[in-house]
């Protein structure tokens, strides 16, 4: 799902306008409440399947953009509406949770790729020494080092055309609330407190010291799992930052690495593997993946597959689903679930409903997934009269019955913070993204009953079960909140 926010500031007054471009999926209307300086025009583009922003600036019919996704269509008719030309495509860093659309956008724009010091590789057009400026029309853009969540990673500082300094465009390095994770650095011999130490003095030396009315742009939002912890909320303040991120806050360098890398989730398994992607420059063309993967298959054909990754991206499985297939529903931050369970060195088919087909095939090559043999729909191998698993799916009122008698296993796949502001006593926790390297603790002789917080993880979690042999599994189709409700 691409949802934008316009933010825009006619050069004669102080106006903001806002509206929505494009929409894959459904819409959702968004507001902001930020104003611009003089000399330029920006757009923040939010992908909420990875809570993810990029940026489209643009002064004098010339334009950057910003940490592109892989799908760059959206900038390129954005830059033909406007009569802009993209001049340069700025990456903040290596990214890990997207496969990012740079070398695309050069290829097809002749735009140069901009990044900041510690960047190698052989794409980059040229490297911005920390504080080095980039002009664009009647603005410039100045290059903050600030490594920490990666060695090269770098916030981009807009100076408006009357010189002041507006904005900052932070990457993973500040989110609203929180800052990016030390542990995602590719092929680093530098530990995460080695990184959370550079992060501490970057934030204090290069970002702290910034006006307070200066606005941060950040590179995610929330959702997003390249940060613990991220505010809801599109763009903030730094004053506000300052005052609310805990990071942020008066304190020794031990403490704040202390802070920083307690309770670190375990990466998802793709973002190393997308990284490597965004380097080393090994991707193919999206628009040949998308050609080849957007193929409707028959049970036949799924049948001859039989090593491949089904992956079900159908909201509802009450009727059924394939047996080994994993759901992983649409509507929920689809790419970041499937690159968090599934390896990409499998062939993967897709079992999908009508009208979602180039929607889930994009979403899986966002992260990576670009060996799609093509889509089948469910009702397809329901008709072929092919063998079907059936999800136990239990109400509020039977899963509790079951709890409270202590029946069988009481499974938790939520997060630890979620579990520590409240669960059910006689629960355990294996959160869903660390289920798989669980699954020799769970007694498959003994029944299994799995709640989330709304009903979708645990709902994943299990077919991931039934996918590994698992046939006593049931779930609850309403989340904790609503479990406790009296």
């Amino acid at each position: 799902m691409i949802k934008i926010v316009q933010l825009y500031m006619q050069q004669s007054g102080m106006k903001l306008n806002w509206k929505i471009l494009y929409n894959f999926s459904k819409s959702v209307q968004q507001k902001s409440s930020e104003t611009f300086g003089e000399g330029f025009y920006c757009q923040q583009l939010f992908t909420g399947c990875l809570a993810e922003y990029a940026y489209y600036i643009e002064s004098n019919k010339e334009a950057i953009i910003i940490d592109p996704l892989r799908d760059i269509q959206p900038y390129i008719d954005l830059a033909k509406e406007r009569g802009a030309k993209i001049k340069y495509v700025l990456l903040t860093h290596f990214h890990a949770d997207f496969v990012a659309g740079h070398v695309s956008l050069k290829n097809q724009t002749g735009a140069q790729i901009i990044m900041g010091p510690n960047a190698e590789a052989p794409f980059i057009n040229k490297i911005l020494r920390d504080k080095e400026f980039l002009n664009l029309g009647q603005i410039k853009v100045q290059a903050l080092h600030t490594p920490g969540h990666t060695q090269e990673s770098t916030c981009f500082l807009l100076h408006d055309g009357k010189g002041k300094k507006h904005s900052l465009f932070t990457g993973d390095t500040l989110f609203l609330g929180e800052v990016g994770r030390p542990d995602l650095a590719v092929k680093s011999d530098l530990s995460q407190y080695d990184l959370a130490i550079m992060l501490f003095k970057s934030l204090r030396e290069k970002l702290m010291p910034l006006p307070d009315d200066v606005v941060v742009y950040p590179g995610h939002g929330q959702g997003s799992a390249c940060g613990k912890n991220i505010s809801s909320g599109y763009s903030c303040t730094m004053g506000n930052q300052k005052k609310n991120n805990y990071a942020l806050q008066p304190m020794d360098y031990e403490t704040f690495v202390g802070e920083v890398v307690r309770d670190l989730p375990k990466p998802p398994q793709y973002f190393f593997y997308n990284a490597g992607l965004n380097k080393n420059n090994t991707t193919s063309d999206l628009n040949e993946i998308l050609k080849k993967s957007n193929t409707r298959l028959s049970p036949k054909d799924v049948k001859l597959k039989n090593n491949a990754q089904i992956i079900d991206s159908r909201n509802s499985i009450s009727e059924g689903f394939i047996p080994g297939s994993i759901n992983v529903p649409l509507q929920i931050p689809f790419a970041h679930w499937v690159g968090t369970l599934l390896p990409h060195n499998k062939e993967v088919i897709i079992v999908c409903e009508k009208g979602t087909e180039e929607q889930t095939i994009m979403r899986l090559s966002r992260i990576g997934y670009d060996n799609i043999l093509g889509y089948m729909y469910f009702e397809d191998w329901q008709q072929a009269g092919e063998s079907i698993s059936k999800p136990n799916e239990l109400e509020k009122q039977e899963f509790l019955k079951l709890q409270q008698s202590n029946s069988g296993q009481i499974i938790d796949v939520r997060s630890m913070e979620e579990w520590r502001k409240g669960k059910l006593d006689t629960a355990k926790l294996y959160s869903l993204n660390e289920l798989q390297n669980n699954l020799d603790k769970l007694n498959k002789d003994q029944q299994i009953n799995i709640y989330c917080g709304t009903g979708q993880r645990a709902k994943i979690a299990h077919t991931l079960l039934v996918a590994n042999g698992f046939t006593n599994v049931q779930y609850c189709k309403v989340g904790y909140e609503e479990i406790i409700k009296p």
